[in-house]
């Protein structure tokens, strides 16, 4: 019955109704022992991120509206209360996920395109705590292998990179507390 419910969702092209679709038939499926409602809120995103739209979230919605809506798909066979609460839902969802995208800003396109080699070379200095001199051929050298107009960018973004590191971001560059510690006594008060 899965298999069956997944080709149906499949076949549908509209990625509002589709994804209201899966909402309504997993949960009442019961293809789980348990978290069958959060897995069917969860892949109800799925056909919303494919057509590039803002996620759905329940973040705010009162736990009784989403529940007197699921009821009324399980015991009267009726979608109409839990398609307005979709729909409510989405509508502040589209607003908050727009909003945070407006803070946020546009994601900078030249730290994607290196973010592995970042990364990589900031753990590699790190870890091993070069000094700033060994670090800085390091880094030139890295920068060599790219294109001529984005050496100069490597670099200084590599260097802010390094400059900013602390005590509460150093993990996202895979290094140990012990490895910051001693990269950090290499390095002084730079």
């Amino acid at each position: 019955m899965l298999e069956a419910i997944l080709k149906k969702a499949d076949a549908i092209e509209n990625p509002f109704e589709q994804a209201f679709f899966i909402m309504v038939h997993l949960p009442y499926l019961q293809p789980f022992d348990d978290v069958n409602k959060r897995v069917s809120r969860l892949t109800a995103n799925l056909p919303l991120n494919k057509h590039n739209l803002s996620p759905l979230a329940f973040v705010d919605v009162p736990n009784e509206l989403y529940i007197q809506g699921t009821l009324g798909v399980y015991e009267l066979n009726r979608v109409e209360l839990l398609k307005d609460v979709f729909m409510w839902a989405y509508e502040r969802s589209a607003l908050r996920y727009a909003a945070l995208r407006q803070s946020l800003g546009e994601p900078d396109t030249f730290r994607l395109k290196y973010r592995d080699d970042i990364r990589g070379l900031v753990s590699d200095i790190v870890v091993n705590a070069l000094p700033p001199e060994k670090a800085r051929i390091l880094i030139n050298e890295r920068a060599a292998r790219l294109l001529q107009g984005d050496r100069e960018k490597f670099v200084e973004t590599v260097d802010t990179e390094l400059l900013s590191l602390h005590d509460g971001n150093f993990a996202r560059y895979w290094i140990r507390p012990s490895q910051f510690k001693e990269w950090k006594a290499v390095w002084g008060n730079l």
